[in-house]
């Protein structure tokens, strides 16, 4: 295979695939691109080379411009070759220019990259040998496809992603929980036993009815979130026996859903509260953020003291120090006392759009409290309780 491609276009496409490949496998060739090209694609300018990386559970493909002079395929490290295209310099000394990089099969075992006056020989393994991305393993015709705006996504994404447990012996609340609802919406729900992150968004759903109710893999959704980094343009969504597929313009992603049973997370979101608190959430926000500076990894608790007009936050590490912050609110109640992991709190603000009005909901200081906002209401966040001596 010989082909020429612009540095840019190249650097965008290694970007995406060389996130899902293997760091660590017994298989080499799982650390490996594969590059390839044919004489039907060569007549399509937009898709002249095909990139693929798999590490067996996540498999991306992504389409680059190039100009074909040989057709063919070779493999490489997907990770060193982004290094190298990343640190070519531009033609010229400037980016005015693009920068044209040729790729070109070597003989048995090696590639040869070259821009400019800069050459590099890297070792290659053969293309037979590179597995199946899992979307071409996948059996059985596609479930009930979907669609949206691919900042919708995104933003669905960050606002459960930051919620999984990194427990991996904990797999069905590794990843996030999806479903489609009547309403033709589609809700991602995601909890480590101590959180939950809850949003609701509308899409274009076919047959809601017969969508199943499956877990979407951290990873996947980690790499997902960079295709989507470019929020405009329609992304669609499907899913098969055991796996779900994205596409966005020349890239599609597939991965191998998470096995298990998600948790009844109805069961945990609060139905009736007897205090209701608004904060503005920078004020909160920066709050909590100072505060924190006074905690432990091993211990993040804050206390809240609500209060008619106020309430007040407060840290006490016997190793570190003590901390008070006060902020404003509108709340005219009882008096109440609640303690809550700081980090959490910050993580549910931090994914929050910032000038938003935020309440927070409890029926009594052991029972799990309830965030949202004015402004939203198709996102809620739900945090157990800490008990703060």
């Amino acid at each position: 295979m010989e082909c020429l491609v612009e540095k840019d276009d190249l650097l965008r496409c290694l970007y995406l695939v060389q996130g899902v490949v293997e760091k660590r496998s017994s298989l080499p060739i799982l650390a490996h691109v594969l590059i390839e090209s044919n004489d039907e694609q060569a007549e399509a300018a937009d898709h002249a080379l095909s990139l693929r990386a798999t590490d067996l559970e996540i498999g991306i493909r992504q389409h680059c411009r190039a100009r074909v002079k040989k057709a063919g395929s070779i493999t490489t490290d997907a990770r060193k070759l982004y290094e190298i295209v990343r640190e070519l310099p531009n033609a010229g000394g400037s980016s005015a220019d693009p920068t044209v990089i040729a790729l070109r099969s070597a003989g048995s075992g090696w590639v040869e990259v070259s821009s400019g006056k800069s050459r590099f020989r890297m070792a290659s393994l053969d293309p037979k040998e590179f597995p199946a991305i899992v979307q071409e393993e996948a059996d059985g015709a596609t479930l009930s496809p979907a669609s949206c705006p691919g900042e919708v996504l995104r933003e669905m994404i960050e606002k459960t992603l930051f919620a999984t447990s990194p427990d991996e012996t904990r797999l069905n609340l590794s990843g996030v929980y999806i479903e489609a609802l009547d309403s033709g919406k589609l809700r991602m729900v995601a909890s480590d036993g101590h959180r939950l992150s809850l949003i609701e968004r509308q899409a274009t759903i076919t047959e809601p009815a017969a969508w199943p109710k499956v877990i979407l893999p951290r990873k996947g959704l980690l790499e997902a979130r960079k295709i989507l980094e470019r929020g405009e343009g329609e992304v669609s969504f499907s899913l098969q026996a055991t796996t779900a597929g994205l596409r966005k313009e020349a890239t599609a992603l597939s991965m191998r859903l998470v096995e298990g049973e998600f948790p009844d997370y109805q069961q945990i979101l609060p139905t009736e509260h007897n205090f209701l608190i608004a904060f503005s959430r920078e004020e909160l926000l920066s709050a909590l953020r100072r505060l924190l500076i006074l905690t432990t990894e091993r211990s993040r608790g804050i206390k809240l003291q609500i209060e008619a007009g106020k309430v007040e936050i407060s840290v006490n590490t016997p190793d570190l120090g003590e901390g008070v912050e006060e902020i404003a609110t509108d709340y005219s109640g009882d008096s109440i006392a609640v303690g809550f992991n700081g980090r959490y709190l910050v993580e549910a603000l931090t994914v929050m759009e910032e000038g938003q009005q935020i309440t927070l909901s409890l029926k009594d200081d052991m029972s799990p409290g309830l965030l949202k906002t004015v402004e939203d209401q198709d996102f809620s966040y739900v945090i157990m309780p800490m008990r703060i001596f």
